[in-house]
């Protein structure tokens, strides 16, 4: 987050922060924490939803195709991708949510903020570039191929079929990039924040 940015957040805050006493304003500062960390777990939730729903459609639709090993291998590599990613969505969504006793907000916030940082600015921040375009085009297939109700190497013979899947595919794709582009930068903008308040908290100890 720029620096005007940050301090156009700040501006209405600043204001009550000089006339509240020391507890009045770790309370809003808690608040105000707790409340931007919820943002990054809604967005979780509905990445852990998203998820949970794609495996039981992947779960349905093997069983009524069970006679397509290929389909079988398409929805299973999907599957796998959509557990792992829904493991580790959770396994943050439990690191961002848990409370120890007895925390500082500071050191509460520290330690939130460093996991944040890892997801979406460390070595591994931009696999999906990667992994979208993977998902996106075995879910699309397993979409298809499930409606046109025949086998899968059946349908990608079809020529019509295949027009349609080289057209769309590239659009979806483009769509789906754009919608994770304004996520994670709606995500940074909150991290930044973050680390605004933390130093705030660390200038006000």
């Amino acid at each position: 987050m720029e620096n005007n940015e940050l301090q156009k957040i700040w501006k209405d805050s600043d204001r009550e922060i000089h006339q509240k006493s020391k507890l009045e304003l770790n309370l809003l500062l808690a608040s105000v924490t707790r409340s931007t960390m919820n943002k990054f777990l809604y967005i979780m939730g509905a990445g852990i939803l998203s998820g949970t729903g794609l495996i039981l459609f992947l779960t349905f639709t093997s069983l009524n195709r069970l006679d397509d090993p290929i389909y079988l291998i398409n929805n299973l590599t999907l599957g796998m991708i959509s557990l792992i990613s829904i493991v580790s969505g959770l396994m943050s969504w439990y690191k961002l949510r848990n409370n120890e006793p007895n925390q500082s907000l500071r050191n509460w916030l520290e330690v939130r903020i460093n996991h944040l940082s890892k997801l979406l600015k460390g070595k591994f921040n931009k696999i999906y570039i990667v992994i979208l375009p993977i998902t996106y085009t075995l879910t699309v297939l397993s979409i298809h191929v499930y409606y046109e109700n025949k086998p899968f190497l059946e349908v990608l013979g079809t020529e019509e079929s295949m027009i349609g899947l080289i057209i769309g595919t590239p659009i979806g794709l483009i769509v789906s990039f754009i919608a994770v582009k304004k996520i994670r930068k709606h995500e940074l903008t909150n991290l930044e924040f973050l680390k605004d308040l933390y130093n705030r908290l660390c200038n006000e100890g």
